[in-house]
């Protein structure tokens, strides 16, 4: 029994010189675990509510839109843009309401709603479409060189034959026919890989074609 007692004492000493010498590391090493813990669940509770938020302005927006209301629907998109600009709802809200201010020929209020999005927006492809229609709203007040500005960068791939479309229409308001036929020419080709969905696009590419002539 003694040597028993005998070796339990060393122990007891070993761990005591060990917890003197590594005692407070092992206590930082769990605090910050901890702290870190709590951290993350902050983090992630901060992120839950603000997607939440703005999925609520989003959907703001999308009532806006079904009542045909566009000056809530500029609202709700403002504050979606304002309090949460890097969220792929605040793009999603602005080129929805762009599209009713175009629609309600507010072309100035679109433009400003589709240079966010192309221009701050988080998702890609969201700034691509916001690029594409802020190009047809500057085409519309006569901004040509700025539409073709707005074209100039390649897209992602499912937007190349739109891009091409346009970029003939511009260029064939500016009277350079060449430069128009071959736009245009290129968004018939791509769109002859896109199938049946493409087809009414790419017959209504083809009549600009005819219309150039020879």
């Amino acid at each position: 029994m003694a040597v028993y007692d005998l070796e339990e004492q060393e122990q007891i000493s070993e761990l005591k010189a060990w917890w003197a010498q590594y005692g407070n590391f092992v206590v930082t090493l769990a605090v910050v675990a901890a702290l870190a813990s709590v951290g993350w669940q902050a983090w992630q509770w901060y992120q839950n509510r603000n997607a939440a938020e703005a999925g609520t302005l989003y959907y703001a927006v999308q009532q806006a839109a079904e009542q045909q209301d566009a000056q809530k629907a500029r609202e709700a998109a403002g504050r979606l843009i304002s309090e949460h600009g890097g969220s792929v709802s605040a793009q999603l809200g602005a080129l929805l309401s762009a599209a009713m201010q175009f629609d309600a020929g507010d072309l100035d209020n679109a433009r400003a709603q589709l240079e966010w999005a192309a221009d701050k927006g988080s998702d890609p492809a969201l700034r691509d479409l916001a690029r594409l229609r802020l190009a047809a709203v500057l085409l519309q007040q006569g901004e040509l060189d700025g539409a073709l500005a707005r074209l100039q960068a390649a897209p992602t791939a499912g937007y190349k034959a739109r891009f091409d479309d346009l970029r003939g229409d511009v260029l064939a308001a500016q009277g350079k026919k060449d430069d128009a036929r071959a736009a245009w020419q290129a968004a018939v080709d791509t769109l002859a890989g896109e199938g049946d969905e493409a087809a009414a696009l790419r017959e209504v590419v083809r009549v600009k074609l005819e219309s150039l002539g020879a």
